[in-house]
Order: C-alpha cells, then structure tokens, then sequence
C-alpha cells in the first residue's frame, strides 16, 4: 500500500509541475489576443474565488451566517473598503448572526 502512495504523489508532483512548466516554455512571444489576455487575466480572481466561496458556507454553523456575511462583504468591497474592514464587519456579522439564531427561537427553524 504504501508503495502506491509514493506513485500517487510522484504523478502529482509531475503533473503539477508540467501544467505550471509547460505554457512558460511553449509561449515565447507576447499573446496579443484579446480573447486569451482577458481570460488569463481573470484566472487568478476566478481560482480565488473557488477557493474562498465554498469555505465562507460551509465554516459557519448555519447557511444564513455565511449568506449575509457574503452580502455584508460583497456591499462592502462594492463601495472600495478595504481587506481589513471587510474581514471584520464580515466576522462580526456571522457572530451577531449566530448569537441571534441561538437566543432568539423562531429564528432557530429557518
């Protein structure tokens, strides 16, 4: 069994790093192409973005924590605040949230 496991992490290991190698040494010349330049450009918020969502439903305890925060947030950085702000009115929102879910009972069901 172990044995597997190391051909597992060696196969990762090489296929990362062909996916990270390979456009550097394939793409010599600058890409003109609108169509390319929009999408690399965007992958990194887009990969940000897949990583992040998932976590902000799930870490809470009920889904309606995670939703306002997500609201609360995206308002936020709508207007320009910063990352800093962002992240504290979104952490007091899940906690005021949660203690309103846990103390006040017909909230309790939603």
């Amino acid at each position: 069994m172990q044995h597997n496991v190391y051909l597992y992490i060696a196969c990762m290991a090489l296929i990362t790093y062909l996916i990270r190698v390979l456009p550097l040494t394939l793409i010599r010349r600058d890409i003109r192409n609108r169509t390319i330049r929009s999408f690399l450009y965007y992958v990194p918020y887009v990969t940000l973005a897949v990583m992040t969502f998932p976590a902000i439903m799930e870490s809470t305890q009920s889904l309606w924590s995670g939703l306002l925060a997500l609201l609360v947030g995206i308002v936020l950085a709508w207007f320009g605040r910063g990352l800093i702000v962002v992240s504290v009115c979104c952490c007091a929102t899940v906690f005021l949230t949660e203690l309103a879910l846990d103390y006040i009972p017909f909230l309790a069901g939603l």
